[in-house]
């Protein structure tokens, strides 16, 4: 039965997570098309990003514990198939994408608020849509927001062949700033050079910290966006010039610093969390955005795609795969 077919008849396909645990917990099943109400827009969704934070909500091992039964899912891309009685900013058929949803994300259709959905560009597939909402809000909040990142300065961008990765290397480049980037294959580091990239380094290489070291002519660099802190936090205080920050975007774990390395170079520490944007911050992002989508010095990179069912795989391949892009399901 289609989605066009089941929508008619009120029902869908999505998955649904019964019990917190390993991907294997992700099965599609056949439930009830929900109902956009008040400000709210059904979208019929064509793509779906896969984002990290969702295999550790998945798992039952994040703060943040979902009543179950829970649909993953925040970024969508699809055609507005209803409105709320109250919505003004859509209407049927418009191409849009989300940094949110009420219902989620892992089904055939959903239910976003209108305040945290967006027009998809025209030069945008459906696809890249799906890889706008948290990588791109993430990048620019961890870039701009967060750290202050200026034209001029030099920044380093940690795990930089990932979705937030290539995200902040293509905002980071449009805003006149010299970038560098790690990542941790010979296709992952051509990707990152390929998206803009001054500089790029294999973070699994020995001596890679020196070699970073010596193309900033040893002063350090001005700012680094981190996606794995446990990892790299303490190199990247040997890494920063004086008064350099640290924006942490992604940790998996605890790590040890000496704090003395702050202290010598009055280095920061800057913690970047998306959900903490408020709306004026909101506003200027999208707006910032739309004008780097629409006139092509921001193009989201898709990588792997997954199907509905692929879900479990997915999620499997976020955490243990080297990052080539946004990993996305279609619908």
């Amino acid at each position: 039965m289609s989605a066009s077919v089941r929508a008619a008849a009120r029902a869908m396909r999505a998955v649904v997570v019964r019990e917190f645990g390993g991907p294997e917990v992700l099965k599609v099943e056949e439930v009830a098309v929900p109902q956009a109400e008040g400000k709210q827009v059904l979208i019929k969704v064509s793509a779906v990003g896969v984002n990290p934070v969702e295999t550790y909500i998945r798992s039952g091992t994040h703060n943040i514990k979902p009543p179950l039964p829970w649909t993953p899912g925040c970024d969508v891309a699809g055609v507005v198939e209803e409105v709320g009685k109250e919505a003004t900013k859509f209407q049927k058929g418009d191409r849009v994408f989300t940094r949110g949803s009420v219902t989620g994300a892992y089904a055939e259709f959903t239910v976003a608020e209108e305040d945290t959905t967006f027009r998809l560009a025209d030069r945008l597939s459906f696809q890249q849509g799906a890889a706008i909402g948290v990588p791109y809000m993430t990048a620019y909040r961890a870039l701009f927001h967060r750290t202050h990142g200026k034209p001029g300065e030099t920044v380093l961008i940690h795990g930089a062949s990932g979705g937030v990765g290539l995200a902040a290397v293509q905002l980071a480049k449009a805003h006149g700033m010299v970038v560098m980037g790690t990542a941790g294959s010979s296709e992952g580091m051509e990707l990152v050079k390929k998206n803009g990239a001054a500089h790029v380094f294999n973070h699994r290489e020995e001596g890679y910290m020196d070699k970073i070291m010596a193309a900033t002519a040893g002063v350090g660099v001005d700012l680094i966006i981190e996606m794995l802190a446990n990892v790299n936090l303490e190199k990247d205080l040997e890494l920063l010039a004086r008064h350099g920050r640290v924006g942490v975007v992604g940790n998996r774990g605890p790590t040890q610093i000496n704090a003395r390395a702050a202290m010598t170079k009055e280095t920061s520490i800057i913690g970047v969390m998306l959900y903490h944007m408020d709306a004026k911050e909101l506003g200027e992002t999208v707006s910032a955005l739309y004008a780097g989508f629409t006139q092509g010095t921001l193009t989201p990179v898709v990588g792997r795609e997954y199907s509905l069912e692929q879900a479990p795989e997915a999620h499997k391949d976020i955490i243990e795969t080297k990052a080539m892009g946004k990993v996305v399901l279609t619908i």
